[in-house]
């Protein structure tokens, strides 16, 4: 017996309203590295305003460090992004031009190949030999690149955009603890530049642990920890350094 859900609508497929799993493994990812670089700006330099004011209550020498640690981390994130996602990209270039080569001198063992991980996905033999070959036909490098090597030729990872994306990150995450202990009043500084990295940090942690679906309350109570004790480290030894230089 048929109905009418038996046949979709003409032009539309199931689920074509739902977002490709690709594409939410790399919009999550995104999130995640931001919300990560954006906690690093936060740890470093709250760590850095605070050593430096542990040893001296100028407001000058305060930002002047802050700055500093703020451009510092931000070019050193970005380079570290750029040079290791340059070595990724570059890998995925040589694997494609390796794919190419094979492809282009060894065509049946190629498709056979390909067949052969569609079987190992639960496919019959006939099945899939019969999509390896209409996928090969219709894009043979996508097809093998995309399920031998994991790679999609048309999108290999930027490292500029990688580089800028890290940089942004980390000089948000930055600029809270910088503003927040130049700004706040001289003697409530401290308390409110630990409450304003502790707020941050919580909010840091909820969001890392969301997108990957984790515990959150385990994500913020180690976020916040290592963040608190950060500062509390770097204030004891700046006081440590300054009442040895007083």
């Amino acid at each position: 017996m048929s109905s009418e859900t038996d046949v979709a609508p003409e032009g539309i497929g199931p689920h074509d309203d739902e977002p490709h799993q690709e594409g939410i493994g790399g919009r999550l990812n995104a999130l995640r590295a931001a919300v990560l670089g954006a906690n690093d700006g936060i740890v470093s330099v709250a760590g850095i305003v605070m050593g430096v004011a542990g040893a001296t209550s100028h407001a000058d020498a305060i930002f002047v460090a802050g700055v500093a640690g703020l451009v510092a981390g931000a070019l050193s994130m970005a380079a570290g992004e750029y040079v290791s996602v340059s070595t990724q990209r570059d890998t995925e270039r040589a694997l494609l031009d390796k794919e190419r080569r094979e492809l282009a001198e060894e065509p049946e063992e190629e498709l056979a190949e390909l067949a052969a991980l569609y079987r190992e996905k639960g496919l019959s033999d006939e099945i899939a030999l019969e999509v390896a070959a209409q996928l090969t036909a219709h894009d043979a490098l996508g097809a093998h690149a995309e399920a031998e090597l994991g790679i999609d030729p048309d999108n290999l990872t930027n490292p500029w955009q990688a580089a800028f994306a890290s940089m942004g990150a980390f000089t948000l995450g930055a600029l809270l603890p910088l503003l927040t202990i130049t700004l706040a009043p001289t003697g409530v500084r401290i308390a409110v530049t630990v409450v304003a990295v502790t707020l941050a940090l919580a909010l840091t942690g909820w969001l890392s642990a969301s997108s990957g679906e984790a515990p959150r309350r385990p994500a913020i109570l180690r976020n916040v920890a290592g963040g608190l004790l950060a500062m509390g480290v770097t204030y004891l030894i700046g006081s440590l350094v300054g009442s040895g230089f007083g």
